[in-house]
């Protein structure tokens, strides 16, 4: 194996004024939207393992369920002594289970929430002291450089949790494509292993992203927590209610925030909104697919031969898509 690093300092950062520039845009838009990636502050992140508990929230135990039964399969498609790269990593448990099959040569976490990885990596590393880690504070969703550290050959890229679906079929192709991008060309022991959510009943939609205990609800709030501290802004959570719910035309759930009444809200520079009451910010989309209709968007990003596995009800896939 190959020498532990001692540094968990990540070797990338976010650029601040590039998420000041992201967050006005998209509060001055029409309709209001931010991008669900700042939900994931360290409260955010923490409040989303949380969600992962909830007896509503079936794909993160639904998912753990088809890796633990289908592990060696897996493992076998992914092969052994790879290059792990995790996209948002968040508190690395999903690829801690993997580890005993999939027995990494290196694992890379990469998340923008950079605190909360940290964290996580520094207490991964006392229990795999054997499996070179390195943390990267990074952006992924616009932009997939790598630094040297990150051995080229045999990058297996891992994306569970169905976190494709927060972009739309255009933007997935897109990203898709960049990591594809990011594997060396005739590298057939490279590839990409992901948790897609499939199309279902609306209820059973409905209820994972509405909870009934409100820990969603306290998710999707705490975002404008952090867009105060990103731009100095003043919201007010307590005029802001969660709406979360299933738009089947456009086969996704949706998150909002909705204003209780008028609000205005102001942030550095002089930057000022005034929502109406009812008046919504768009916070989440997560896409759900069809079997087929997911293959076909790894074939067009370049991707060759992919391997499925299902859970019984067939509400998620995990699917291992070769580098063509």
């Amino acid at each position: 194996m190959a020498q532990l690093q001692q540094s968990a300092h990540p070797e990338n950062c976010v650029a601040e004024d590039e998420i000041q520039h992201q967050l006005v845009a998209g509060l001055l838009a029409t309709h209001a939207h931010t991008s669900p990636k700042y939900l994931y502050d360290v409260l955010g992140s923490r409040l989303f393992a949380a969600i992962c508990e909830l007896p509503e929230y079936y794909p993160t135990r639904t998912e753990a369920a088809i890796f633990r039964k289908h592990a060696h399969h897996i493992a076998a498609a992914v092969g052994r002594d790879a290059i792990l790269i995790d996209l948002g990593a968040g508190n690395c448990s999903k690829a801690a289970r993997l580890f005993p099959a999939l027995q990494p040569r290196q694992y890379v976490p990469i998340d923008i929430s950079v605190q909360f990885l940290q964290e996580s990596v520094n207490a991964l590393r006392q229990q795999f002291p054997q499996i070179e880690m390195t943390c990267l504070g990074m952006d992924f969703s616009t932009e997939l450089e790598l630094p040297p550290s990150v051995a080229e050959q045999r990058r297996q890229f891992f994306y569970p949790g169905s976190s494709i679906g927060n972009f739309s079929p255009l933007e997935a192709l897109k990203f898709l494509r960049r990591i594809r991008k990011a594997i060396p060309g005739g590298d057939s022991h490279s590839g990409l292993l992901i948790g897609v959510d499939l199309i279902k009943d609306h209820a059973i939609l409905n209820a994972a992203y509405d909870d009934s205990l409100g820990v969603t609800a306290a998710f999707n709030l705490n975002l404008l927590h952090h867009v105060n501290r990103l731009l100095d802004a003043d919201f007010r959570p307590s005029e802001w209610r969660h709406r979360g719910f299933y738009n089947p035309e456009q086969h996704r759930i949706e998150m909002h925030l909705e204003a209780r009444d008028d609000v205005t809200v102001h942030w550095q520079n002089g930057g000022i909104r005034r929502f109406a009451r009812g008046e919504r910010i768009h916070t989440e989309s997560s896409y759900k697919y069809t079997e087929q209709g997911f293959i076909e968007l790894l074939h067009q990003a370049g991707f060759g031969q992919v391997q499925i596995w299902h859970d019984p009800r067939k509400w998620f896939m995990v699917c291992h898509a070769q580098a063509a």
